[in-house]
């Protein structure tokens, strides 16, 4: 058993394990299809509900086409097939790079 500052090899080889396992917890909260389809769920929620309270005045100035209500939907359409996609194939967890470790001199 070598010791290094303190460190044996037991305790060195559980602080990478724990170090690996936060760096995953981290890639798999900051995943950008997470935040799109939360703001787009979010957003979708809002202007469907404007779209469902349109008044008839205003779907007539905009040709009879209740516009809010169809971009509300479309924009809750794609928000849940992004976290769909994230919940479907999750990021993968980073590996050590096992190169890295080869080419390192021993000490």
């Amino acid at each position: 058993m070598s010791e290094h500052s303190g460190y044996s090899d037991r305790d060195l080889q559980r602080e990478v394990t724990e170090l690996q396992g936060k760096s995953a917890t981290a890639a798999r909260l900051f995943d950008i299809r997470r935040i799109i389809g939360g703001l787009f769920v979010v957003y979708g929620i809002i202007v469907t509900i404007a779209g469902i309270t349109e008044s008839d005045a205003d779907i007539a100035k905009a040709q009879d086409v209740n516009i809010n209500l169809w971009t509300g939907l479309g924009m809750l359409a794609l928000g849940l097939f992004f976290l769909a996609w994230l919940w479907l194939r999750p990021v993968a967890p980073p590996t050590p790079d096992l190169d890295q470790d080869a080419e390192r001199p021993a000490e």
